[in-house]
Protein backbone atom coordinates (compact mmCIF):
# COMPACT_ATOMS: atom_id res chain seq x y z
CA UNK A 1 0.00 0.00 0.00
CA UNK A 2 3.07 2.14 -0.70
CA UNK A 3 2.86 5.65 -2.17
CA UNK A 4 6.91 7.37 -1.82
CA UNK A 5 7.00 9.46 -4.37
CA UNK A 6 3.93 9.70 -5.22
CA UNK A 7 1.65 12.78 -5.07
CA UNK A 8 -2.34 12.96 -4.18
CA UNK A 9 -4.60 16.13 -4.03
CA UNK A 10 -7.63 15.27 -1.81
CA UNK A 11 -10.59 17.21 -1.75
CA UNK A 12 -12.50 18.63 1.48
CA UNK A 13 -9.75 16.99 2.89
CA UNK A 14 -10.22 18.89 6.11
CA UNK A 15 -12.74 17.01 8.20
CA UNK A 16 -14.56 13.65 7.71
CA UNK A 17 -13.68 11.20 4.96
CA UNK A 18 -11.12 13.78 3.79
CA UNK A 19 -9.04 14.06 7.03
CA UNK A 20 -8.92 10.74 7.36
CA UNK A 21 -7.67 9.85 3.26
CA UNK A 22 -5.37 12.51 4.35
CA UNK A 23 -3.98 10.44 7.10
CA UNK A 24 -3.77 7.61 5.29
CA UNK A 25 -2.37 8.66 2.09
CA UNK A 26 0.65 10.32 4.40
CA UNK A 27 1.17 7.25 6.42
CA UNK A 28 1.64 5.47 2.83
CA UNK A 29 4.17 7.64 2.21
CA UNK A 30 2.46 10.22 -0.97
CA UNK A 31 2.90 13.83 -0.35
CA UNK A 32 -0.55 15.73 -0.03
CA UNK A 33 -2.36 18.51 -0.55
CA UNK A 34 -5.88 19.36 0.44
CA UNK A 35 -8.34 21.84 -0.11
CA UNK A 36 -10.88 23.29 2.58
CA UNK A 37 -13.12 26.29 2.45
CA UNK A 38 -13.41 28.16 5.68
CA UNK A 39 -12.15 25.68 8.52
CA UNK A 40 -8.70 27.17 8.26
CA UNK A 41 -7.62 26.05 12.07
CA UNK A 42 -9.03 23.01 11.33
CA UNK A 43 -6.72 22.29 8.21
CA UNK A 44 -3.59 23.53 9.43
CA UNK A 45 -3.49 21.49 12.28
CA UNK A 46 -4.09 18.44 9.98
CA UNK A 47 -1.43 19.43 7.80
CA UNK A 48 0.68 19.84 10.65
CA UNK A 49 -0.21 16.80 12.44
CA UNK A 50 0.76 14.79 8.33
CA UNK A 51 4.20 16.88 8.37
CA UNK A 52 3.48 20.29 6.69
CA UNK A 53 5.83 22.11 4.94
CA UNK A 54 6.82 19.77 1.28
CA UNK A 55 4.55 16.85 2.19
CA UNK A 56 1.92 18.26 3.37
CA UNK A 57 -0.23 21.33 2.02
CA UNK A 58 -3.77 22.71 3.11
CA UNK A 59 -5.17 25.30 0.12
CA UNK A 60 -7.34 27.69 0.85
CA UNK A 61 -10.43 26.92 -1.81
CA UNK A 62 -14.24 26.86 -2.15
CA UNK A 63 -14.84 24.25 -4.81
CA UNK A 64 -18.27 26.11 -6.62
CA UNK A 65 -16.71 26.17 -10.24
CA UNK A 66 -15.00 24.66 -12.84
CA UNK A 67 -12.85 27.41 -12.55
CA UNK A 68 -12.14 26.89 -8.88
CA UNK A 69 -11.45 23.03 -9.33
CA UNK A 70 -8.62 24.09 -11.89
CA UNK A 71 -7.45 26.57 -10.11
CA UNK A 72 -6.88 23.73 -7.49
CA UNK A 73 -4.66 21.26 -9.22
CA UNK A 74 -2.71 24.67 -10.39
CA UNK A 75 -2.01 25.00 -6.94
CA UNK A 76 -0.93 21.86 -5.42
CA UNK A 77 1.43 21.10 -9.41
CA UNK A 78 3.16 24.41 -8.08
CA UNK A 79 3.58 23.30 -4.79
CA UNK A 80 4.86 19.55 -5.51
CA UNK A 81 5.59 19.86 -9.09
CA UNK A 82 3.23 17.06 -9.94
CA UNK A 83 0.05 15.30 -9.41
CA UNK A 84 -0.33 11.26 -9.49
CA UNK A 85 -3.93 10.59 -7.30
CA UNK A 86 -6.80 12.74 -7.44
CA UNK A 87 -9.37 11.87 -4.62
CA UNK A 88 -12.80 13.88 -5.18
CA UNK A 89 -13.75 14.00 -2.10
CA UNK A 90 -15.79 17.43 -1.54
CA UNK A 91 -19.56 17.54 -1.60
CA UNK A 92 -22.41 19.16 -0.07
CA UNK A 93 -25.93 17.54 0.92
CA UNK A 94 -28.67 20.31 2.15
CA UNK A 95 -30.03 18.22 5.38
CA UNK A 96 -33.80 19.57 4.94
CA UNK A 97 -36.15 17.51 2.74
CA UNK A 98 -36.93 19.84 -0.26
CA UNK A 99 -39.63 18.29 -2.83
CA UNK A 100 -39.15 18.70 -6.20
CA UNK A 101 -42.25 20.62 -6.79
CA UNK A 102 -41.21 23.34 -4.27
CA UNK A 103 -37.41 23.23 -4.40
CA UNK A 104 -35.45 26.25 -4.65
CA UNK A 105 -33.69 26.62 -7.61
CA UNK A 106 -31.30 28.11 -6.08
CA UNK A 107 -30.26 25.17 -4.25
CA UNK A 108 -30.46 22.95 -7.43
CA UNK A 109 -27.66 25.18 -8.78
CA UNK A 110 -25.72 25.57 -5.44
CA UNK A 111 -25.89 21.69 -5.75
CA UNK A 112 -24.27 21.16 -8.93
CA UNK A 113 -21.84 24.08 -8.79
CA UNK A 114 -20.02 22.26 -5.77
CA UNK A 115 -21.15 18.74 -6.61
CA UNK A 116 -20.57 18.40 -10.19
CA UNK A 117 -19.76 21.74 -12.19
CA UNK A 118 -16.36 21.67 -10.05
CA UNK A 119 -15.40 18.12 -10.85
CA UNK A 120 -15.13 19.00 -14.20
CA UNK A 121 -12.34 21.36 -14.05
CA UNK A 122 -10.47 19.39 -11.57
CA UNK A 123 -11.01 16.27 -13.68
CA UNK A 124 -9.86 17.75 -16.55
CA UNK A 125 -6.99 19.68 -15.00
CA UNK A 126 -5.80 16.54 -13.49
CA UNK A 127 -5.87 14.45 -16.34
CA UNK A 128 -3.98 17.25 -18.46
CA UNK A 129 -0.98 16.76 -16.09
CA UNK A 130 -0.93 13.34 -15.90
CA UNK A 131 -0.69 13.20 -19.39
CA UNK A 132 2.00 15.40 -19.73
CA UNK A 133 3.79 12.90 -17.87
CA UNK A 134 4.84 9.74 -19.80
CA UNK A 135 4.65 6.73 -18.44
CA UNK A 136 7.72 4.71 -17.76
CA UNK A 137 7.57 0.66 -16.77
CA UNK A 138 4.43 -0.03 -17.33
CA UNK A 139 3.52 2.22 -14.24
CA UNK A 140 0.28 4.38 -13.80
CA UNK A 141 0.30 7.51 -15.24
CA UNK A 142 -2.72 8.40 -12.81
CA UNK A 143 -5.12 7.64 -10.34
CA UNK A 144 -8.59 9.36 -10.32
CA UNK A 145 -10.75 8.31 -7.24
CA UNK A 146 -14.76 10.31 -7.11
CA UNK A 147 -16.73 9.42 -4.14
CA UNK A 148 -20.35 9.08 -4.86
CA UNK A 149 -22.87 7.75 -2.83
CA UNK A 150 -25.72 5.37 -2.49
CA UNK A 151 -28.24 7.82 -3.28
CA UNK A 152 -26.36 8.18 -6.73
CA UNK A 153 -27.33 4.74 -6.97
CA UNK A 154 -31.13 4.27 -6.20
CA UNK A 155 -32.28 7.81 -5.66
CA UNK A 156 -33.15 9.54 -2.42
CA UNK A 157 -36.56 11.22 -2.17
CA UNK A 158 -36.72 14.48 -1.19
CA UNK A 159 -33.27 15.12 -2.11
CA UNK A 160 -33.27 14.66 -5.69
CA UNK A 161 -30.38 17.27 -6.21
CA UNK A 162 -27.90 15.46 -4.58
CA UNK A 163 -28.84 12.02 -5.73
CA UNK A 164 -28.75 13.84 -9.52
CA UNK A 165 -25.00 15.14 -8.88
CA UNK A 166 -23.65 11.25 -7.51
CA UNK A 167 -25.13 9.80 -9.51
CA UNK A 168 -23.70 11.66 -12.18
CA UNK A 169 -20.00 10.74 -10.37
CA UNK A 170 -20.66 7.48 -11.33
CA UNK A 171 -21.42 8.00 -15.35
CA UNK A 172 -18.16 10.14 -14.94
CA UNK A 173 -16.11 6.89 -13.56
CA UNK A 174 -17.79 4.60 -16.58
CA UNK A 175 -16.68 7.36 -19.43
CA UNK A 176 -13.48 8.28 -18.00
CA UNK A 177 -12.32 4.90 -17.45
CA UNK A 178 -13.33 4.09 -20.73
CA UNK A 179 -11.55 6.84 -22.26
CA UNK A 180 -8.51 6.87 -19.77
CA UNK A 181 -7.16 2.95 -19.01
CA UNK A 182 -5.77 2.88 -22.41
CA UNK A 183 -2.99 5.94 -21.29
CA UNK A 184 -2.48 4.41 -17.89
CA UNK A 185 -4.92 6.60 -16.06
CA UNK A 186 -6.99 4.39 -13.75
CA UNK A 187 -10.84 6.24 -12.69
CA UNK A 188 -12.73 3.96 -10.22
CA UNK A 189 -15.77 5.41 -7.55
CA UNK A 190 -16.30 4.71 -4.26
CA UNK A 191 -19.63 5.16 -3.24
CA UNK A 192 -20.26 5.16 0.37
CA UNK A 193 -23.36 5.25 2.39
CA UNK A 194 -24.18 6.58 5.58
CA UNK A 195 -20.75 7.62 7.68
CA UNK A 196 -20.39 8.82 10.49
CA UNK A 197 -19.38 12.48 9.13
CA UNK A 198 -20.88 16.14 10.43
CA UNK A 199 -22.82 16.33 6.90
CA UNK A 200 -24.96 13.58 8.47
CA UNK A 201 -24.61 14.84 11.73
CA UNK A 202 -28.05 16.19 11.61
CA UNK A 203 -29.74 13.10 9.99
CA UNK A 204 -28.43 10.75 12.71
CA UNK A 205 -28.46 13.45 15.64
CA UNK A 206 -31.93 11.72 16.97
CA UNK A 207 -33.09 8.50 18.39
CA UNK A 208 -35.66 8.27 15.68
CA UNK A 209 -33.29 9.19 13.02
CA UNK A 210 -30.46 6.63 13.92
CA UNK A 211 -32.85 4.02 14.35
CA UNK A 212 -34.21 4.80 11.12
CA UNK A 213 -31.27 5.02 9.42
CA UNK A 214 -29.67 1.56 10.84
CA UNK A 215 -32.69 0.07 10.47
CA UNK A 216 -31.75 0.16 6.24
CA UNK A 217 -28.23 -1.42 6.89
CA UNK A 218 -27.65 -4.95 7.48
CA UNK A 219 -24.51 -4.24 9.71
CA UNK A 220 -26.73 -2.47 11.97
CA UNK A 221 -24.37 0.75 12.21
CA UNK A 222 -22.86 3.78 9.94
CA UNK A 223 -19.30 3.75 8.53
CA UNK A 224 -16.57 5.15 9.98
CA UNK A 225 -14.50 7.69 7.95
CA UNK A 226 -11.57 5.35 7.93
CA UNK A 227 -13.79 2.48 6.74
CA UNK A 228 -14.46 5.24 3.20
CA UNK A 229 -10.71 6.50 3.23
CA UNK A 230 -8.91 2.77 3.15
CA UNK A 231 -10.67 1.41 -0.02
CA UNK A 232 -10.36 4.93 -1.91
CA UNK A 233 -6.29 4.54 -0.79
CA UNK A 234 -6.77 1.23 -2.06
CA UNK A 235 -7.92 2.03 -5.53
CA UNK A 236 -4.80 4.31 -5.77
CA UNK A 237 -1.71 1.49 -5.22
CA UNK A 238 -0.45 -1.15 -7.58
CA UNK A 239 -2.81 -3.89 -5.26
CA UNK A 240 -5.63 -2.21 -7.50
CA UNK A 241 -3.54 -2.35 -10.55
CA UNK A 242 -6.13 -4.27 -12.93
CA UNK A 243 -9.19 -2.28 -11.63
CA UNK A 244 -10.42 0.43 -13.81
CA UNK A 245 -14.08 1.98 -13.88
CA UNK A 246 -15.41 0.07 -10.79
CA UNK A 247 -17.87 1.52 -8.42
CA UNK A 248 -16.90 0.08 -5.35
CA UNK A 249 -19.80 -0.03 -2.76
CA UNK A 250 -19.34 0.85 1.03
CA UNK A 251 -22.08 0.76 2.72
CA UNK A 252 -22.94 -2.32 5.07
CA UNK A 253 -24.90 -4.14 3.20
CA UNK A 254 -27.26 -1.73 2.38
CA UNK A 255 -27.32 -1.50 -1.50
CA UNK A 256 -26.91 -4.56 -3.22
CA UNK A 257 -25.78 -4.01 -6.60
CA UNK A 258 -23.84 -5.34 -10.17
Amino acid sequence: MALEGKVALITGGSRGIGAAAVRLFRQAGARVGFNYRSARDRAETLAAECGSGTVCRAFARELDSAIAGKALVEETIAAFGRIDCLVVNHGIWPPDDAPIATMDERQWRRTMDVNLDSVFGLVQAAVAAMQQRAASNGEARGHIVLVSSTAGQRGEAFHADYAVSKGALISLTKSLSSELAPQGIYVNCVAPGWVDTEMSAPALATEAGRAKIFGTIPLGRVARVEEIAAPILFLCTPWAGFISGEVLNVNGGAVLVG
